[in-house]
């Protein structure tokens, strides 16, 4: 009987050691600090905008980017340079191409209309100078639509997307 009540004994204190380590433990499954500037580093104005240069065969155009996951992948492609694109006309309202790489997605179904940049199918970039409706992770919308369809509406055009400076 006098075993049993020290196995009991021990096994109650080696419990409650491991349970009490368990709990002083300092450490956080919250993100680290690091985590969270990596995260909004790329928010860089003022109001919580981060803006991005889209030209289309020398053209300049400015576009406000979304706060999600595809573009934080897509502004780390630029900061380590321009992002050059080919794109091809689809159905005389939009621009199409491939962005040679995979993007995270977060496709809900949207009603484009000119100037709206989105992803599809996480590795094309989509550029409107019409609307349509469909399943996109939107990217952002250009600001000032002066000369945007007229750059767009004329064959296959070259793109870059960089930081704004």
């Amino acid at each position: 009987m006098m075993k049993k009540k020290v196995f009991f004994l021990l096994f109650l204190l080696l419990s409650t050691s491991v349970l009490m380590d368990g709990c002083g433990s300092q450490e956080s499954s919250a993100p680290s600090q690091e985590a969270e500037n990596k995260k909004s580093e790329w928010v860089e104005e003022e109001n919580g905008e981060m803006k991005m240069n889209v030209n289309v065969n020398g053209q300049d155009f400015t576009a406000t980017l979304e706060q999600n996951s595809a573009v934080s992948a897509l502004v780390q492609m630029m900061e380590n340079g321009p992002v050059t694109l080919q794109l091809s006309d689809y159905a005389g309202f939009e621009k199409v191409g491939p962005l040679g790489q995979s993007l995270p997605a977060s496709n809900s179904q949207t009603t484009t209309q000119s100037g709206d940049i989105v992803l599809y199918q996480g590795n094309q970039i989509v550029m409107f100078y019409g609307s349509n409706s469909w399943s996109y992770t939107r990217i952002g919308r250009i600001d000032d639509l002066t000369g945007w369809e007229e750059a767009l509406v004329s064959g296959d055009v070259t793109v870059t997307l960089s930081v704004e400076d």
